[in-house]
């Protein structure tokens, strides 16, 4: 789908929201009022499902912009124009049956025998598709290098002539290091090459962090985490500024060609979702700035991880890369509490508990309101063992390199009461210990 990003008209109940030109709309606003315009023939205020998978044409090729459901449905629209809206400086969005299919379409679109230069602490998904299945079937290579620590000379080493993709996560998954995205893309436009920068934001959804005001060519998310926010939807989404609209139009070929389509159901919910994302995502990142905090205040853990923590190296780099209306949020968070510094960064905190894998087991298997699940961005919080979980098809070697070890626990941080997580996080680091307290994971 297509739209004008922050678009100045937006229909509510019928009436037109007509501002001045200068006027930009509101995260929330747009989220809940983008593609949710209400229905012209039926005035009903939130959009109906459509579950058909062909439409009438008036002659043959006259249409009323809907031919098979495989290539568009209105489901499926409505909800790319809210993405598009939602990521600052997008234009298009397409919406993809999960976001892997996302980043299989976008690594179908740079061609056989091209490189692609990877962050080194990536999803264990996108690790799986590059080595195991692009590799195989388009003669793709691969480099995954360090982002974070390398220094210019050396992240310019590794590209290649023929370097099509440079792919960043930040913060990446599960050791949340912190990316300058600002600093990669120049680097990629400076080479010859003149790779596409694709940036996979699902860690820090729309709200916190906008990549393409950073400069880089495409954001991706997988619409299953934060943005649909309620753990009953897989999806993806892949989101271009305007300047690349013959690359979304290659994107929508492809997808069309292959079917990795979302159902209009799916699309339904994941619009609904995104409707609370700005409310969901300031609960998410105060919690989980408070299960930081008291995880850095035990003695049983070796090591916390959460970037908007004052105590982390790159927390500076991490707060100049906030979203514009995130930045306001943290600012004015900042200002209402006396803390340490800190300020919220998304839900996403991960840790290294003293010991080893027994005593990971033991907390995870402690826990009362973290849920030993993989996945992330739900309301609910869940907990998970990456070593042996979502990383596992990463090799032993390069996950001892990525300090991704028996001891790392990774905490999707929900929006419950915080005084609660931290109370359930506080016990289940006792019993691993070797404490006394009993409790029953997901026995509420």
């Amino acid at each position: 789908m297509t739209v004008a990003n922050n678009s100045s008209n937006v229909v509510n109940g019928g009436h037109s929201l007509r501002r001045q030109p200068s006027h930009v709309d509101g995260f929330g606003t747009l989220a809940i009022h983008v593609g949710s315009e209400p229905n012209s023939e039926t005035g009903a205020v939130i959009p109906p499902i459509s579950l058909s998978t062909t439409y009438k044409q008036d002659g043959v090729g006259n249409h009323k912009g809907f031919e098979y459901s495989r290539s568009d449905n209105p489901n499926r629209q409505a909800l790319e124009s809210t993405l598009a809206a939602l990521e600052a400086g997008g234009a298009h969005a397409i919406a993809f049956s999960s976001g892997s299919a996302a980043t299989a379409t976008l690594i179908q679109a740079v061609g056989p025998n091209a490189h692609v230069l990877c962050v080194n602490d990536v999803y264990g998904g996108t690790f799986r598709y590059l080595k195991r299945v692009a590799a195989e079937t388009q003669g793709v290579k691969s480099s995954f290098i360090d982002f974070e620590t390398l220094d210019d000379a050396a992240v310019l080493a590794a590209f290649q002539p023929n370097t099509k993709l440079v792919w960043i996560e930040s913060p990446t998954n599960p050791t949340l290091r912190v990316v300058d995205i600002p600093r990669i893309v120049s680097l990629a436009r400076s080479h010859p090459s003149r790779p596409l920068v694709v940036v996979d934001n699902t860690f820090l959804s729309p709200y916190y962090q906008s990549p393409l005001l950073l400069g880089a060519d495409v954001v991706t998310h997988s619409l299953t985490k934060y943005i649909n926010g309620h753990s009953d939807v897989v999806m993806g989404a892949a989101i271009l500024p305007a300047e690349h609209a013959p690359l979304a139009r290659t994107l929508r070929f492809l997808q069309n060609a292959h079917g990795a389509i979302p159902s209009p159901y799916d699309c339904w919910l994941a619009q609904r979702g995104a409707k609370t994302l700005h409310l969901r995502m300031k609960a998410h990142g105060v919690n989980a700035l408070r299960v930081a905090q008291a995880l850095a205040r035990s003695p049983w853990v070796e090591e916390v991880i959460y970037p908007g923590s004052a105590s982390h190296p790159r927390s500076a780099v991490a707060y100049r890369q906030l979203a514009p209306h995130a930045k306001r949020f943290v600012d004015a968070v900042r200002d209402e509490e006396d803390g340490d510094g800190g300020f919220p960064y998304g839900g996403m905190v991960s840790f290294r508990i003293r010991g080893g894998e027994e005593e990971a087991n033991k907390f995870l298997t402690a826990t009362r309101l973290f849920t030993l699940a993989e996945s992330l961005g739900g309301v609910e919080s869940l907990a998970e063992l990456p070593m042996q979980m979502t990383h596992a098809s990463i090799p032993e070697a390069e996950r001892g390199v990525l300090g991704i070890g028996g001891n790392l626990i990774r905490l999707s941080v929900g929006v419950e009461e915080a005084e609660d997580l931290v109370r359930d996080v506080e016990q289940a680091l006792e019993v691993a210990s070797g404490g006394r307290v009993k409790r029953v994971n997901g026995g509420h």
